[in-house]
């Protein structure tokens, strides 16, 4: 059974067929996909408009998923947007660090399609 969300993700991943892999599987699923390559155009575009959830990957040039997850939380405007974060990073201090830091979801690469959505919806129902 596939699974419906609506809402505004704001994807940052900064390797291509990462993004459109995670781009096809949440537009493919009912929502609007923002993609941003760097935290820092995150940090804008989420001050901007903020989304309904942030994916982000956790290792990124420039400043990491968890410096992310900390700036988004510290921000009034941003505090209450959800965090999944999806990275390769599979360890358990890893884990703990990342939900530290301020994340809802931590989920590792690979995942299926399945997995991201279900992360997705998961943390949309508790903010609605």
């Amino acid at each position: 059974m596939q699974t419906t969300l609506a809402g505004t993700i704001l994807v940052v991943e900064d390797t291509p067929s990462e993004m459109e892999l995670m781009v096809h599987y949440l537009r493919d699923s009912g929502c609007t996909v923002i993609c941003v390559v760097t935290a820092q155009e995150a940090l804008d575009k989420a001050a901007q408009q903020p989304p309904d959830v942030i994916v982000s990957d956790v290792v990124m040039p420039g400043m990491s998923g968890f410096e992310l997850c900390r700036s988004l939380k510290k921000q009034p405007g941003t505090a209450h947007v959800p965090i999944v974060l999806c990275t390769s990073k599979n360890q358990d201090i890893d884990r703990l660090w990342g939900m530290r830091q301020g994340a809802d979801v931590y989920l590792t690469k690979p995942y299926t399609r399945d997995q991201l959505v279900q992360a997705v919806l998961s943390v949309m129902r508790v903010n609605r």
